[in-house]
């Protein structure tokens, strides 16, 4: 009986803390659909503010997937390698550079920002594009492909499955795309969503990096709030919301092993 009010209290306070974190949310989105935020619901919902978005910033959208996607693909072919190569070898030296290798998320973005307009802003054009943008989002979100990777392959023992595979006679190659890849699979699907919905909500790094012609979503988001009218800023945080939500709730199913442990390794054996 005595534990039933301190649930309560919990309870309370845990939809308090819901409640004051997502009421901002609410109300911001509803004023991206209202046609007038301070007259209130009253003045009746709208798509104009949605559509105004569309019509402004559409090219930042479109440009912020681009680069996600892009992203997605360089870490993938960069982390899985590397990720392999540090399961495998192990010890003093593995543990050196998967510490280096993150030490991009400890360092603030506009830091590395301000290294890589040092280390390359002289190339006129590569400034100017939007893969200079791309470097900085790479590394900022490799290590987190690399650790979600590694993660996978050192639980499951990819050493002993490999192993396996070259006493049959697999070639290297083979080991690695029928053997390592398929028993790393959540771990680079959950790698790849979290590259994905970083890379598309990423702005301190990218403020620094862009030009007037390579702006992203976060940075048109935050554009919109100091120039445009406050209905528009809310409609184009909407869209943002549209874009990311959807992607980190796959994130959290994607990270999720429904199989066991055990018979994944079994089914990968037999």
């Amino acid at each position: 009986m005595t534990r039933k009010p301190l649930f309560l209290l919990q309870l309370c306070f845990t939809l308090a803390v819901c409640l004051f974190l997502m009421v901002p949310v609410i109300l911001s989105v509803m004023a991206g659909l209202t046609a007038n935020f301070f007259v209130g619901l009253s003045s009746g919902l709208t798509l104009r503010w949605v559509e105004e978005v569309w019509r402004l910033y559409q090219d930042t959208i479109w440009r912020s997937l681009g680069i996600a996607m892009a992203c997605l693909a360089v870490t993938t072919l960069i982390g899985i390698p590397a990720a392999y190569v540090l399961a495998m070898r192990g010890g003093r030296m593995a543990r050196l550079i998967e510490e280096t290798i993150t030490l991009p998320i400890a360092i603030p973005g506009l830091a590395i920002a301000l290294a890589l307009i040092l280390t390359w802003g002289g190339l006129r054009e590569f400034r100017m594009s939007w893969l200079f943008i791309l470097v900085g989002h790479v590394l900022f979100t490799l290590p987190f492909m690399v650790r979600s990777v590694l993660a996978v392959m050192l639980s499951i023992n990819i050493r002993q499955l490999e192993e396996g595979a070259a006493s049959l006679g697999a070639s290297f190659s083979r080991r690695f795309l029928t053997v390592v890849v398929p028993n790393c699979r959540p771990g680079i699907l959950a790698g790849a969503l979290m590259v994905v919905t970083l890379s598309i909500g990423e702005f301190n790094l990218t403020w620094m990096l862009h030009t007037p012609l390579t702006k992203t979503l976060p940075v048109g988001l935050a554009d919109s709030y100091a120039s445009m009218r406050l209905e528009i800023a809310s409609a184009y945080t909407l869209v943002f919301f549209v874009m990311i939500v959807p992607l980190l709730i796959a994130m959290q199913m994607a990270a999720r092993d429904r199989r066991p442990r055990r018979r994944i390794a079994k089914d990968m054996t037999s």
